[in-house]
């Protein structure tokens, strides 16, 4: 091969792991990004179930007040 061949090549292999090197710092930075999400989204199923258990107790007490409130009804 000719120097300007070689040249040419080094120049082509220099971009080539620049571009490498371009990719896996975009991919590390993608994969911190959907680690965060995934983070968020774990935290916010726990805030749903503790909502969901205490809309389910708050239902409950209700449900449980009408059933006295209609009891002490009868008895007058």
């Amino acid at each position: 091969m000719t120097d300007q061949l070689l040249l040419a090549l080094e120049t082509k292999l220099d971009q080539l792991i620049q571009q490498c090197e371009r990719l896996n710092a975009e991919n590390m930075a993608l994969k911190s990004q959907v680690a965060e999400a995934d983070s968020r989204e774990s935290e916010w199923n726990v805030e749903r179930a503790r909502l969901v258990e205490k809309n389910e107790l708050a239902r409950t007490r209700v449900e449980a007040m009408i059933t006295r409130l209609k009891s002490l009804e009868e008895q007058t």
